[in-house]
């Protein structure tokens, strides 16, 4: 079902041609301040359409979160000494591996939470895994030895959390944005829970 925000960007879209048509009958009829009325009417419909269409994209792989819940299930397996494959299984079905340098895996997160106001607009406290990684426990192996790290979250044209940082019309509406970041330590295979709530990412070790 599509959200309010598609909506409005159709609905403003329509009405921005609606305006477009108008502003060239009037200038046809010579009427100028109809005309005038007309485009800037079009001009506005057509910004809010592109503003409703921008959110929407930018909020693309987000998912809804209202309570603690699993964002994915990750099976380890050693490979040698201090390399491991990762195996991932998201809630959606989809599924990759990873092979991963380091004593642990480390998992982060965007988490956006707007404000009460927004969300009449369908938009809610939501969170999207952005990185995984390899970690070495030792500080001085986290320093010189090469880090492993691919991208979890959708590749998008256009990203919420970092459309947030550069426009500051954008602040009013967040009610809070951060980043929460899990690792744990393996010494075996071990299969895991990544779960995901209003104030952050835990990891569990589950049975297989």
């Amino acid at each position: 079902m599509p959200n309010l925000l598609f909506l409005l960007m159709v609905g403003f879209g329509v009405l921005s041609l609606i305006f477009f048509i108008l502003m060239f009958v009037a200038i046809k009829k010579r009427k100028i301040i109809g005309s005038t009325i007309s485009l800037l009417v079009a001009l506005l419909c057509l910004a809010l359409s592109a503003l409703s269409g921008t959110i929407t994209v930018a909020t693309k792989g987000y998912l809804a979160l209202t309570h603690e819940e699993t964002a994915a299930i990750v099976t380890t397996q050693p490979l040698g000494d201090k390399v491991f494959m990762a195996s991932f299984e998201f809630p959606d079905g989809r599924k990759s591996s990873y092979r991963l340098a380091g004593d642990a895996i480390y998992v982060d997160a965007h988490i956006l939470k707007w404000k009460p106001l927004v969300n009449i607009l369908g938009l809610h406290t939501a969170y999207e895994l952005d990185r995984v990684a390899g970690r070495f426990m030792d500080i001085e192996e986290e320093i010189k030895r090469q880090r492993s790290i691919y991208l979890l979250a959708e590749k998008k044209p256009v990203n919420m959390f970092n459309l947030r940082t550069k426009y500051s019309f954008l602040e009013p509406f967040l009610d809070a944005e951060y980043g929460s970041a899990v690792f744990v330590e393996l010494k075996k295979p071990a299969k895991f829970e990544i779960k995901v709530s209003t104030t952050g990412l835990l990891i569990r070790e589950i049975s297989s």
